[in-house]
């Protein structure tokens, strides 16, 4: 599942569709939604009043966990399924800022040693590297050169 714009632009996380209209677009019975919530399979928004309220993206995870059910997998099994693939995104995510962070420190080394090369004081800058900070105040990150 990705993030982004739903159909006509609107935001799949919008929780706009009642239990009945979710039922019809996904194809399962209401109390079928209602065992799937109490189950922890799915979390929809709530009103003021407590009224159940839908999201696209809730639809599309009800028809994943019916096409699961249908073609024999258990609640259980289910269960592990998307637990296995919200890992995934989320460690395809992480792996997406690590390349991104990995990029942007290459890119600083890079202009640090095209800085060294044009630097006029020559050999008395040679053993200056770029001062690198890290998401997190307080991290650091070392940087080891060898010695020639």
């Amino acid at each position: 599942m990705t993030r982004g714009r739903g159909p006509y632009g609107a935001d799949p996380d919008a929780a706009v569709f009642v239990i009945s209209v979710a039922a019809e677009l996904s194809g399962l019975h209401p109390q079928t939604l209602r065992t799937y919530e109490r189950l922890g399979l799915i979390t929809p928004g709530r009103t003021g009043g407590g009224g159940r309220r839908y999201s696209q993206r809730d639809i599309e995870l009800l028809r994943v966990i019916s096409e699961l059910t249908s073609s024999g997998i258990g609640i259980e099994g289910v269960r592990r399924i998307l637990d296995l693939e919200n890992r995934v995104t989320a460690l395809a995510q992480r792996n997406e800022e690590l390349q991104a962070e990995l990029e942007a420190t290459r890119d600083a080394l890079r202009q640090a040693l095209a800085q060294r090369r044009t630097d006029p004081r020559g050999a008395a800058s040679s053993n200056r590297l770029p001062v690198l900070r890290g998401p997190d105040p307080g991290s650091s990150l070392v940087v080891w050169r060898r010695q020639r």
